[in-house]
């Protein structure tokens, strides 16, 4: 299926049918992943799915529709029925297309995708050696599996006002979990790494060694008594605090009104050595595009600066709503209208280096692993069960568990300090931080 071709067809027939504006959104995708335990191959799986998404807008109203089958008469019976649906739909003023003027402008290569997909029987080698060098630790009792998986897609977006543009990408990934102890004592830990391409994996080796000796670190937890102590957060949990950030300060819960942060714009909501930064340009990000889900051009932009927040998160219709312009920060799917969703969305590094964070606790906890969903993004209150290690005197002595730490995401966020150790592994990146003064449920 030529993309180009179907994508200006599809939007003839809309606008013939009665739509005064509209778009569409055409997406195919293949996948496959292998799991493995105790070397012998679990599951291998492949996927192939092609879909395509209309949106026809009539009079200020708008309908939605999608569908996995895109021959000609479907195409037809689709296109119908969208404006249909959108003639009777409630009028919503927001309800538009992405301006014109701020449409995508040539870019270079993000180098999203590999120019050929991941082998078969590259990924079961993986698995089995990632697995097998975990279980070659001292130490390690049993596993539950390695995994390894390659995806890629192409995603093509077209309107009537005269967006047309798309692009590849791809994903590989390689993961592992293993066991240690025994009895009621077992303890269980992980590892993995994302890649837009596989030669930028970490190596199964690496991989599978990781995996068990963090698990390792966690064997013998102690419980330790209900406190208030500093936090420090592993760098594989820490992208999730500025992950609430995102959600809290995007176009929705603004205009809504749902935000614990709807006041805070312009404002200090870190301290002034904090920066958070989207760019949707970073080469092979894992969230990188060269345009949003609107076609609107995407730009690099510091959404926190010395602290202070500079901007919310908006696509044209939150924009609208709140009588600012969009950030580029459309996200789009098949079957809905267009979300809000950052790119790649990242805390830069601080001063502190990891170990003389660690020296600078006398008596702390060190989180490596959340339990739950105990975050509210209305009021900003946070509590979560954790486990980890107790530091003492500036070192790490034993492994804790069953304790949750809480606080409020307003006052966490005032008293963040971050490390210098920032890696780029997820669509969302932090150092390792800590956070003050937070309480501890524990015994």
């Amino acid at each position: 299926m030529n993309f180009e071709i179907t994508a200006q067809k599809i939007i003839e027939k809309t606008l013939k049918s009665g739509a005064t504006e509209c778009d569409v959104v055409l997406a195919k995708a293949s996948g496959k992943s292998i799991s493995c335990r105790k070397q012998n191959i679990e599951d291998l799986e492949e996927s192939n799915d092609s879909t395509i998404g209309i949106r026809a807008l009539v009079d200020q109203k708008q309908a939605f529709v999608s569908s996995s089958e895109v021959d000609d008469d479907n195409i037809e019976t689709l296109v119908n029925k969208c404006v249909s649906m959108a003639k009777l739909a409630p009028v919503d003023d927001t309800a538009v297309l992405g301006d014109s003027s701020l449409f995508e402008s040539e870019i270079g290569d993000l180098e999203l995708h590999q120019s050929e997909e991941t082998n078969t029987e590259v990924l079961i080698d993986s698995v089995k050696e990632c697995e097998e060098a975990a279980l070659s630790v001292p130490g390690i009792s049993n596993s539950e599996g390695a995994g390894a998986s390659f995806s890629q897609g192409e995603f093509y977006l077209a309107t009537s006002n005269g967006f047309q543009g798309g692009y590849k990408s791809s994903t590989n990934s390689i993961s592992c979990s293993v066991l240690a102890g025994e009895g009621q004592s077992m303890e269980r830990d992980y590892d993995y790494s994302v890649s837009r391409h596989f030669s930028d994996l970490r190596s199964a080796r690496e991989i599978g060694t990781s995996a068990a000796n963090k698990t390792l670190k966690r064997l013998n937890p102690k419980k330790i008594k209900s406190t208030k102590l500093p936090v420090i957060f592993d760098k594989r949990i820490s992208n999730g605090l500025i992950g609430y950030l995102a959600g809290a300060i995007s176009g929705p819960s603004i205009a809504r009104g749902t935000s614990f942060l709807k006041d805070s714009l312009r404002k200090q909501i870190f301290k002034k050595d904090v920066t958070i930064i989207d760019d949707p340009g970073i080469l092979k990000g894992l969230g990188s595009k060269p345009f949003d889900g609107e076609g609107i051009q995407v730009s690099k932009k510091e959404i926190v600066s010395n602290g202070k927040l500079n901007t919310w998160i908006l696509n044209t219709s939150t924009a609208k709503k709140l009588n600012f312009k969009t950030t580029g920060n459309a996200s789009r799917s098949v079957g809905a209208p267009p979300g809000v969703s950052t790119s790649n969305f990242f805390m830069t590094n601080g001063i502190l280096s990891y170990d003389d964070m660690i020296k600078s606790i006398k008596y702390g906890f060190y989180a490596n692993e959340l339990i739950g969903m105990g975050v509210n993004l209305v009021t900003g209150d946070y509590s979560m069960g954790a486990s980890g290690m107790l530091i003492e005197n500036g070192e790490i002595t034993h492994a804790v568990s069953e304790v949750t730490i809480a606080s409020n995401l307003t006052e966490m966020f005032l008293n963040l300090s971050a490390a210098n150790d920032l890696e780029f592994k997820y669509r969302t990146n932090a150092p390792t931080v800590l956070i003050e003064n937070m309480t501890l449920a524990g015994k």
